[in-house]
C-alpha cells in the first residue's frame, strides 16, 4: 500500500469513528439527559471579552430541519468517504447547528487525507473565524488562496480574517482580489462593504470613494441587502435614521447593519455613539455573525489599549 492509499485508509477508519460519535451525540433522539444537560452548560466558544457563548442555532421545526440535514450529510459521507465535497457538506451541516469545533475536527481529518484540496482549508478557516481563532484562520485561508486564487469565498474570508486582526494593510489586497473575482451584484456588494471600511480605517478616503463608483441603485443584492443599505448610506442615498430602523428588524440585521454603521461613526469621530452600538451588538444571541465578531474585536481592542 502506497502512502496515498495508506492515508486514505486511515481517513476512512477515523471517519467511521467520528461519524458514529458525532451522530450519536448530535441526534435529539439519541441524546440522554446527561448529555443534553452537558451541552446546555458547556459553551461552544468563549468570546474575546471572556463571555461564554452557547449553541442556539434554532428551535422547534427549524432545529429539527437542521438536525435532519446533519443526518443526511452523515449518510452521504458514509456512502462516499472518498469525496472531499461530502466532507465539506458534513462540516457545513455541523456548522449549521453551531457545532463549530466538531466541524473543524472533520475538516482537519479531511485535510490530512486531501492536503491539496483548497476548499477544505477555506471552510476550516471560516470556522476558525467563528471560534475567534484569527491566526489559524489567516493560515488556512492563505493556504486555500495558494491552491485556488480565483474563488470569491476564499479571498472574502481571508480579507475578513486580516481585518479582524486589525491588519488593514493585509486585508486590502485580499479584498481587492476578491473584488476582481466577484461575478454578481451580491458578491460585489459584500466585498465592497468590507473593502470600503478597510480603506477608510487606513485613511485612504479617495480610494474608498472609488469603491462606491460601482454601487448603483437597483442592484440585485440578494442575501447581502444589509451591506447594500450601508453602501447606499455611504453614497448619501440613505440616512442614518433609515439604517437604525433597518438594524432593528432582526438580531442579524443589528449585528450586520449595526456594526457597519457603528464603524462608520467611529471613523468620523463619533466614538461614544459607536461604542454604545458595539456594546449593544454583543448582547445579542446571534454571536456567529461577522458583525458581532467585529464588534467584539473593537471592544476587546479598546479594553487592551486602556489597560
Amino acid at each position: 500500500m502506497n502512502f496515498r492509499n495508506s492515508r486514505l485508509a486511515a481517513w476512512k477508519l477515523t471517519l467511521a469513528l467520528m461519524l458514529s460519535a458525532i451522530l450519536a451525540a448530535g441526534s435529539v433522539a439519541c441524546r440522554n439527559e446527561d448529555r443534553a444537560e452537558q451541552e446546555v452548560n458547556e459553551p461552544e466558544v468563549i468570546s474575546l471579552l471572556g463571555k461564554p457563548l452557547f449553541r442556539t442555532p434554532a428551535e422547534g421545526e427549524a432545529l429539527a430541519k437542521l438536525e435532519a440535514g446533519l443526518r443526511e450529510a452523515g449518510a452521504r459521507l458514509e456512502a462516499s468517504p472518498d469525496d472531499p465535497e461530502a466532507i465539506i457538506a458534513y462540516g457545513r451541516a455541523l456548522s449549521g447547528l453551531w457545532r463549530y469545533h466538531e466541524a473543524i475536527a472533520i475538516y482537519t481529518r479531511g485535510i490530512e487525507a486531501y492536503p491539496d484540496y483548497a476548499m477544505l482549508y477555506r471552510h476550516r478557516g471560516h470556522r476558525y473565524i467563528s471560534t475567534r481563532q484569527f491566526d489559524k484562520a489567516v493560515a488556512d485561508l492563505g493556504r486555500a488562496a495558494e491552491l485556488n486564487d480565483r474563488d470569491f469565498d476564499i479571498w472574502y474570508h481571508l480579507g475578513l480574517a486580516y481585518y479582524l486582526r486589525g491588519e488593514f494593510d493585509q486585508a486590502e489586497p485580499a479584498y481587492l482580489r476578491c473584488l476582481e473575482v466577484s461575478k454578481d451584484d451580491g458578491s460585489i456588494i459584500a466585498v465592497s462593504n468590507w473593502l470600503y471600511l478597510t480603506l477608510r480605517r487606513q485613511g485612504k478616503e479617495e480610494a474608498a470613494r472609488k469603491i462606491l463608483d460601482r454601487i448603483k441603485e437597483g442592484m440585485e443584492a440578494g442575501e447581502n441587502i444589509a451591506y447594500y443599505k450601508l453602501l447606499l448610506f455611504d453614497k448619501g442615498l440613505k440616512s442614518e435614521e433609515e439604517l437604525e430602523k433597518a438594524a432593528a428588524e432582526s438580531d442579524l440585521d443589528m449585528a450586520t447593519i449595526g456594526y457597519g454603521l457603528a464603524c462608520r461613526l467611529l471613523i468620523r469621530g463619533e466614538r461614544e455613539k459607536a461604542f454604545e452600538m458595539f456594546r449593544k451588538i454583543v448582547t445579542l444571541p446571534y454571536w456567529p455573525a461577522f458583525g458581532y465578531i467585529a464588534a467584539e474585536v473593537e471592544l476587546a481592542r479598546a479594553q487592551a489599549q486602556n489597560r
